[in-house]
């Protein structure tokens, strides 16, 4: 039990819910696409296990690459590894047993998935070297959690749909925009230690104004998501929601105030992506079953 505490704690487990319920709506809208039903058990188990694989593999090389940069954070010094509560060599060893279980999990979906299985480890590996050459790290951020969106699509059909994009695209730029947030109160380390970010480059100002710009763009692109597939008013009931929780999210946050910042990022956001996932799902059951 300690240890299952432990590598929780290194991997942040409870920042799964940023991610996971949009795999699963990726292969829930897909199965509703293609034959008006609820995927399978067995797509449902192997995508879990792909998602669990993915992101501790993702999470444990993230902090065995930034180690040495956490360890001069005050933020972050007390991390894990910088603690010294996981090993190197622990943390090597879990990292090569997540990317086992990805492959296996990405194996026994369908062909499409491992085909595409070595650029998703690109992404899960570069993201965490990012910050060291380009603001835009936010940005490759984000897209490699909307992987996990168009991959559960794939996983049920095997194949792209323009409703993946979309649902893709939503997590990117949602991502983007609350990590560009978190990432201010770490731009005075940053620009003193030769990182890259938008609050480094451009101004804590700047930066919540590029994450507001962004947010716009994640509502724009939830209403967008129906003219590629059958979605009704529950949906958009869903969507108002997110856009409140959206505004309350940036008001939380000013350039002169970061003391709600944890708040922001991490409750509000995961409130987003649990009525992104109830409303939507509520919708297709709604459209199965009783329409």
């Amino acid at each position: 039990m300690n240890a299952v505490m432990k590598f929780g704690r290194l991997v942040k487990f409870e920042h799964t819910i940023f991610a996971l319920p949009y795999a699963y709506l990726g292969m829930i809208l897909a199965s509703y696409e293609m034959n008006e039903s609820l995927p399978s058990f067995w797509v449902f188990f192997w995508v879990t296990l792909a998602m669990a694989g993915a992101r501790s593999a993702a999470m444990t090389l993230n902090r065995l690459i930034d180690r040495a940069i956490d360890a001069r954070n005050p933020r972050t010094k007390n991390r894990e590894i910088p603690a010294g509560v996981v090993s190197v060599k622990e943390a090597v060893v879990f990292a090569v047993l997540s990317l086992a279980v990805l492959m296996v999990s990405a194996w026994m979906l369908n062909e499409l998935c491992f085909i595409l299985l070595p650029i998703a480890m690109l992404f899960l590996v570069g993201y965490s070297y990012a910050k060291r050459f380009t603001w835009t790290c936010h940005f490759i951020l984000g897209i490699t959690d909307a992987l996990a969106a168009v991959g559960g699509w794939i996983a049920v059909t095997g194949e792209f749909h323009p409703a993946a994009w979309i649902l893709g695209a939503i997590v990117a730029v949602w991502i983007a925009g609350f990590d560009i947030i978190y990432a201010c109160q770490d731009t005075k380390f940053d620009q003193e230690n030769g990182l890259h970010s938008v609050p480094a480059r451009f101004g804590i100002r700047n930066a919540l104004q590029m994450a507001k710009v962004l947010h716009i763009l994640t509502i724009l692109l939830f209403v967008s998501l129906p003219l590629f597939i059958d979605l009704g008013w529950l949906y958009y009931l869903g969507v108002v929601v997110i856009a409140v929780l959206l505004i309350m999210e940036h008001r939380l946050v000013r350039p002169d105030d970061m003391s709600k910042i944890d708040v922001a990022f991490f409750t509000i956001n995961s409130y987003i992506a649990s009525v992104a996932f109830v409303f939507t799902f509520a919708n297709v059951l709604m459209n199965i079953y009783i329409s």
